[in-house]
């Protein structure tokens, strides 16, 4: 997870800096310090200096930063502002150039978010599970339960469009949408499910992100040695047909089940060949008996992406990071999500998005998730981050005249406040989720 983490910041954090970099050095702006991370009152892992720039990496793995000449920024270094304007500062050019400057990091940052994602689409294509493939139906978690869906459901539409793939109905339209209702066929006849506005919040409060899964049919596979499923006489080939009184066909009927036996020795009934055995077993106090389920593959479908296929779905890919994490801040202030299960730092991004397994195609997918977040979030008009400074320009280009170097100063001692209080809050937050689990 660390080693993931950090090879994933560090190539966003580099590019974000590096696009920042390019912009200024392309209207002849002196850059001070290149530093991936932030080397925070000083202490730094590495640099070296090279022509007018200090080049480095920092010890506080929250970022990076460049440090522009004649530019008030995170580094709060305001001598330079008491001094005759030099041609070479940021101060000194046009607006429009020191727009493009600020907006260099999330240009490269949504360009990378794209190529990211056009580059999977070409080389692992991309897998999909059919929604007629669901021919058993799904089954429903206990917070899907809550809303009314049930054990066997098969997906007809959301909001009146037909359901193609299973992704659509885990997808972020569901799970952040509002007035969201879906249509299911039960035995038969059409229900119709409403999502409520806090459906998200209830299933992060389950640490869960799919609240529905295909329900599937099984046999018994590997059993363990020691288990109760081996002492019982279970061999992989079996059917388990019923525990107790109680039939089985599916998997999600058998672990229900073995829940409600848990710690008790109870009679099994099991499928071998074309023979009926009953068999008895003491279950597990955590209501299991010991074997790998083998359940019945499901028919997947691909689409293999060709090199100018993949960059407009790659691009689609990249925007659909944007609009959902509009449509989750919207969620979040709206009240529906609560903050503290939405907002996470680098823990809860080593452990939820990149896990514990070296992945190439989850890293990259993750790297790319976070390259738009970046981007996005870089965006939004907090001074300190590039989306302050836009929004200053901005004022500068329709006033025709720049803003006081003082309301400049303050704003940015005024972001920097806010932006170590999410840092806070998310560190704290990850701490507290993590010792709560």
């Amino acid at each position: 997870m660390i080693s993931q983490l950090i090879l994933g910041l560090s190539l966003l954090v580099f590019l974000h800096e590096l696009g920042h970099f390019m912009a200024a050095r392309a209207f002849g702006i002196r850059v001070e310090k290149f530093y991936i991370f932030f080397d925070a009152w000083g202490f730094k892992l590495f640099s070296f200096k090279l022509g007018d720039t200090e080049y480095g990496i920092g010890w506080l793995p929250l970022g990076g930063y460049v440090k522009i000449a004649g530019m008030v920024d995170e580094s709060m270094d305001t001598g330079q502002l008491n001094a005759a304007p030099e041609p070479w500062e940021f101060r000194t050019k046009p607006a429009w150039q020191r727009l493009i400057v600020m907006l260099g990091g999330v240009t490269v940052n949504a360009i990378l978010g794209v190529i990211i994602f056009a580059g999977m689409l070409m080389y692992w294509g991309e897998k999909y599970i059919p929604n007629e493939a669901l021919k058993y139906g799904i089954v429903a978690s206990p917070v899907a339960q809550e809303i009314g869906l049930r054990n066997g459901d098969k997906f007809v539409a959301i909001n009146g469009k037909p359901v193609t793939r299973f992704d659509e109905i885990v997808s972020s339209n569901v799970l952040l949408g509002n007035d969201v209702v879906l249509q299911v066929d039960r035995n038969g006849s059409t229900e119709e499910i409403v999502i409520p506005r806090d459906f998200t919040a209830r299933l992060l409060e389950e640490d869960k992100s799919l609240f529905v899964r295909p329900r599937l049919p099984f046999t018994v596979g590997e059993v363990s040695k020691g288990m109760p499923a081996h002492e019982a006489g279970l061999t992989e080939g079996d059917r388990i047909l019923s525990v107790g009184t109680e039939p089985i066909v599916y998997f999600n009927e058998l672990q229900d089940a073995l829940l409600k036996n848990a710690g008790k020795k109870t009679e099994l009934s099991i499928g071998r060949g074309t023979d009926t055995l009953l068999l008895t077993a003491t279950i597990t106090e955590a209501g299991t008996l010991g074997f790998f389920p083998v359940t019945e593959e499901l028919v997947t479908g691909y689409t293999q992406y060709s090199f100018l296929e993949s960059i407009p779905a790659g691009a689609i890919m990249a925007w659909k990071v944007i609009t959902d994490n509009l449509k989750g801040f919207g969620k979040i202030f709206s009240g529906d999500i609560p903050v503290e299960k939405s907002l996470g730092g680098p823990i809860a991004i080593a452990k939820k998005m990149y896990g514990g397994e070296w992945d190439w195609y989850r890293f990259w997918m993750t790297t790319g998730l976070l390259s738009m977040i970046l981007a996005f979030m870089n965006l939004l008009p907090i001074p300190a981050l590039d989306g302050g400074h836009v929004v200053f320009l901005l004022f500068e280009m329709v006033l025709r005249r720049p803003l006081p170097d003082k309301v400049l100063v303050v704003a940015q001692y005024v972001g920097m406040v806010i932006l170590i209080s999410l840092m806070v809050f998310a560190f704290g937050n990850d701490i507290w989720q993590h010792i709560l689990k």
